[in-house]
């Protein structure tokens, strides 16, 4: 397959071109020939044009680029190498929604040939690609995986906003059905990931490597999280603790905020929900996804007795909040807790205004019901800073003194003010 697809003799298909599939279907595309699919039409015909719909890469990653942007089932057929990248959400109770996944199996199924490739890339838990996914498979195409055709499973590692560990700077971890599967598939991501692979012994040991990844990151950010809950009880700067304790060489750099995004607030609910089919209950896990997903309301709770204390009628407060997005510096809005804070501060009928320099404003009212404020006030009640933008990092107090009321909060959730804010009320996690 390898040698096919150096030759262009066959085509490797990325089915999903979202914030994961498009970086790959182009590094691809400079080597071999490339289908990039996408069920939605709206972002084929923009990436046509050269136009990144999750605006991560600019115009000139389309350059010189071997690829066909389609939305058209049937030219999947001219591919024998198949990489799936769709999103793997939760629902509403944090139930893994594997709807999306298995359509693409389906996608798959009905392109597949004998001696084809695919290779799954969305986050999963443990055995989904082997019981759930490949099942679908082998009933629409009729074939059997590893004597008809190969399977692997490859977990991504894309950063959004990232500019320093892009795909091709970060090792690939791969995985096969069989030796000769693992051989081939990582000869092919070699193609684009210059730091090299790493052959795990199964897929499942793949599947697991990715899911615990973030799974450390959540447990190690609800960590701070709730001690930024004890250390606010007990008046001090949980910033000015951490500068203290990374001086020890062996200290884990991680901060307190709001865990929102397409993967750390996620993908731990898909490992419980696997341990819980087992019969275990993941307590340490759970406890950290439940911090984690308090914290919204914690910092809508801190801004709200502020004002209490301050004013009479609460109905009459006003609220900026600055950062609508799950991280700083990108546009991406998945699951951002800011809209958690917005919903926990109108329950108290005060007026909330959000601005953002990278978000869609038709995007969040989309997503969440509320879109960016066209003009910024000048007597707010107190502005709650929930990412550092690159945009936000040289304001100084004059700045929100200009916005703000003489009695007014700056809740400075990432501490980018710390010791700079005096003429008002400040607090951070």
């Amino acid at each position: 397959m390898y040698q096919q697809l150096i030759n262009k003799e066959t085509k490797l298909a990325v089915i999903g071109l979202g914030y994961v599939g498009l970086p790959i279907a182009l590094a691809f595309a400079r080597k071999i020939q490339v289908i990039g699919f996408d069920i939605n039409p709206e972002r084929i015909d923009l990436m046509k044009q050269g136009i990144d719909p999750s605006n991560e890469l600019d115009a000139a990653a389309f350059e010189n680029a071997d690829i066909v942007f389609t939305n058209e089932p049937e030219t999947l057929k001219h591919a024998r190498f198949f990489i799936v990248a769709v999103p793997t959400p939760v629902d509403a109770f944090h139930v893994p929604d594997l709807s999306f996944l298995l359509s693409a199996s389906a996608t798959v199924g009905r392109a597949l040939k004998k001696g084809d490739y695919v290779v799954f890339e969305s986050t999963v838990y443990p055995g989904c690609t082997e019981e759930d996914c490949l099942p679908v498979i082998e009933k629409i195409a009729g074939l059997k995986n590893g004597a008809d055709f190969k399977s692997g499973y490859s977990p991504e590692r894309i950063n959004p906003g990232d500019k320093t560990h892009t795909l091709s700077q970060i090792v690939k971890v791969v995985s096969g059905c069989d030796a000769t599967a693992l051989d081939e598939i990582a000869k092919v991501y070699k193609l684009v990931v210059t730091a090299g692979v790493h052959k795990a012994p199964s897929v499942k040991v793949a599947e697991a490597a990715k899911i615990i990844e973030n799974t450390q990151r959540d447990l190690n950010i609800a960590l701070m999280n709730e001690l930024s809950l004890i250390f606010d009880k007990m008046g001090i700067n949980t910033f000015d603790v951490l500068a203290a304790a990374r001086t020890k060489w062996n200290f884990l750099n991680f901060q307190p905020g709001l865990v929102g995004g397409h993967c750390i607030d996620v993908d731990p609910y898909y490992l419980t929900h696997k341990a819980e089919q087992l019969g275990y209950n993941a307590d340490v896990i759970l406890a950290g996804r439940n911090i984690n997903d308090r914290m919204a309301a914690q910092v809508a709770a801190k801004v709200v007795k502020h004002i209490l204390k301050k004013r009479m009628n609460i109905a009459d407060a006003a609220v900026l909040i600055k950062g609508a997005t799950f991280k700083e510096n990108i546009s991406d809005i998945r699951n951002s807790k800011v809209a958690n804070v917005v919903a926990a501060l109108k329950e108290y009928s005060i007026a909330v205004h959000v601005e953002d320099p990278f978000a869609s404003s038709g995007a969040l009212e989309k997503a969440f019901g509320f879109g960016l404020t066209e003009r910024v006030s000048d007597n707010y009640d107190a502005v709650i800073i929930t990412v550092p933008h690159r945009q936000y990092l040289h304001l100084d107090e004059d700045y929100f003194c200009s916005i703000t009321k003489e009695d007014a909060l700056i809740a400075d959730l990432k501490g980018i003010y710390r010791n700079k804010i005096s003429k008002r009320s400040y607090f951070s996690l």
